[in-house]
């Protein structure tokens, strides 16, 4: 296959971009495989046009790749925002980014979408950390994204669990004609519509690639707190899909890390992060466990926990 045949859309969810998503832009204008569109699902119109978003994009160069569609927080779902955006695109493949996933090099799209033929129909990027990551965030991304790339089938659910159906929808490229025939992405999710997709395909005999060579750099500093109603969130969605996680134990791949990421940090002289460890993975834990009851929750009490306080409220309506 050249590269002609390889271009695809790639979509983006925006809200409220800042300096990466236009490193983002920039970067994929210079793909070896360039993008056949860019599809931005923009939350907040207002916003948009208040920093200035359009005149930024032209001075890319980017005008005429860019297209972008508004919707409200209201409107927006993790899964059925991502859905609208698919249904815009007309290429055999497209590759979905968030705003903040910045290409390591001129050949991520390249060598994202090349394995995509059956049974490989979705493949996914390692996440390089950023140069402002600290060791704890480092060691994690090295956990979940190393350095080998893998092709995972639902036969490796004995040895991998719940990784099994790990992927990232922070970079990740997906066949056209399988996305549509298995429905898109769940409709309406807080958190993992990836890894609920994988699933999908994989129980459907479709495989996925883990694509190593494919680099974006990619990474967060939360705090405690933050940590705690992210895993509060994905919490919600594994309880939410039972047909996916319920026979899949997610704390032991946690507490595996935890005691991975120790063992390093203190191999490394840094002894000091490990109470930092320690309670961001306590933070993690909480967040985690309360997200699986949430139903035994009040209401008020759920918006509080939950990063995605927007969600709830289109849940009573």
């Amino acid at each position: 296959m050249d590269r002609e045949e390889l271009r695809a859309d790639v979509i983006i969810p925006v809200y409220g971009p800042d300096e990466k998503f236009y490193k983002l832009i920039d970067r994929l204008l210079k793909q070896s495989v360039l993008p056949n569109r860019i599809i931005l699902m923009n939350t907040d119109e207002a916003v948009w046009d208040r920093i200035g978003a359009a005149e930024r994009l032209k001075a890319l160069g980017a005008e005429k790749l860019c297209e972008v569609h508004h919707v409200t927080k209201a409107e927006f779902d993790h899964g059925g925002t991502r859905n609208l955006g698919v249904s815009f695109s007309k290429t055999p493949r497209f590759v979905m980014m968030t705003q903040d996933a910045v290409p390591a090099d001129r050949l991520l799209l390249e060598t994202l979408l090349a394995p995509l033929d059956r049974p490989v129909l979705m493949t996914y990027a390692r996440q390089m950390p950023g140069k402002d990551a600290d060791s704890i965030e480092c060691l994690t991304r090295s956990y979940n994204y190393p350095a080998e790339s893998r092709t995972k089938t639902i036969g490796d659910l004995p040895e991998l669990g719940i990784k099994t159906y790990f992927a990232s929808n922070v970079c990740a490229a997906y066949d056209r004609a399988a996305f549509d025939r298995l429905g898109g992405f769940t409709k309406r999710t807080i958190f993992n519509e990836d890894m609920i997709y994988a699933s999908k395909l994989m129980k459907d005999g479709g495989a996925v690639r883990y694509c190593a060579e494919a680099r974006v750099f990619h990474s967060h500093s939360y705090t405690a707190a933050q940590q705690f109603h992210r895993n509060f969130d994905l919490a919600v969605s594994q309880a939410d899909h039972p047909e996916v996680f319920a026979e899949i134990r997610s704390e032991s791949e946690g507490i595996r890390m935890v005691r991975k990421s120790a063992a390093s940090l203190k191999q490394r002289g840094e002894i000091c992060l490990i109470p930092r460890l320690i309670l961001l993975s306590g933070a993690k834990y909480l967040g985690y466990r309360l997200g699986k009851n949430y139903r035994k929750l009040p209401m008020p009490l759920v918006r509080a926990l939950s990063m995605n306080r927007t969600y709830w409220e289109k849940t009573d309506e």
